[in-house]
């Protein structure tokens, strides 16, 4: 895949003091607050944090779904509140709930969501072979998503995110509701997609092991803040309570829970 006409010596990301507050009836609510964080081009960052932490808002900011009250970003090298379209271009987003047409095939999906980034018709249908093809899908192009498997769903999904060939991927929680062998199916899908095009991932995850396995960096967030960042190793090294911690532990002494050895969605 080739990526839109980007400034190739900027990093993915670059976010200083982002912040997003929400003014309540009840009183203003910071739900981000001075966010410095720097994503590499290439890189998977596992952006993970308790409920009400403040990463769903983070990523609607990204994706220029919010507007930021405070501080500065740069996406794909382009200033997120001057320049949106050019952000938008050079962008795939995932979202946790989706978003496909029970109606619709998955072949029409495809070309109808190249057509809404302004691709030409038959290098939309080109596109959607295309993506098909390498995403395992071409088998069921014509079928009503509604008669999709979840991973079947979800890999759609993935390749609807990937149609204007973007160079940031943002994916939120995008194994929610899987059974473990499509996670492991979706986990390969990420690695590739990084590994064949370069895309930058940026995930949200409620699985600790997810972003222990796909991630090479992980910023842990809380109130609105970072907490910790670092490489899984370094943070189960750093944070965790022994020398076998996981990363489990590490997050819930992070967060103030102490060391625990049950399973955690966070």
């Amino acid at each position: 895949m080739e990526a839109p006409t980007s400034l190739p010596d900027r990093p993915a990301l670059d976010l200083r003091g982002l912040s997003l507050t929400y003014a309540l009836g009840a009183g203003p609510v910071h739900a981000v607050r001075g966010l410095d964080l720097t994503v590499g081009r290439g890189e998977i960052l596992g952006f993970l944090g308790p409920n009400g932490a403040g990463k769903t808002s983070t990523l609607r900011m990204l994706t220029t779904l919010l507007r930021p009250t405070g501080g500065t970003a740069r996406v794909a090298g382009y200033d997120l509140l001057t320049e949106p379209s050019a952000v938008r271009s050079r962008i795939g987003y995932v979202a946790q709930a989706g978003g496909l047409d029970p109606g619709c095939g998955a072949r029409e999906e495809l070309v109808t969501q190249a057509r809404l980034h302004h691709v030409p018709k038959p290098e939309a249908r080109r596109r959607a072979a295309e993506l098909a093809d390498d995403l395992g899908l071409t088998e069921l192009l014509d079928r009503p998503t509604a008669a999709l498997s979840g991973g079947q769903r979800r890999r759609l999904e993935i390749a609807l995110g990937l149609v204007n060939r973007p160079e940031v991927l943002f994916l939120d929680e995008p194994t929610t509701g899987l059974d473990p062998g499509a996670r492991a199916e979706l986990w390969d899908l990420v690695r590739r997609i990084r590994r064949e095009h370069g895309t930058t991932v940026f995930l949200t995850t409620h699985y600790l092991d997810e972003a222990d396995t796909l991630a090479d960096r992980v910023v842990v967030v809380e109130g609105g803040r970072p907490v910790a960042e670092g490489t899984p190793e370094a943070l189960k090294r750093d944070h965790g309570p022994g020398q076998d911690a996981s990363l489990q532990d590490a997050f819930l002494a992070l967060t103030g829970r102490g060391p625990s050895r049950e399973p955690v969605a966070v």
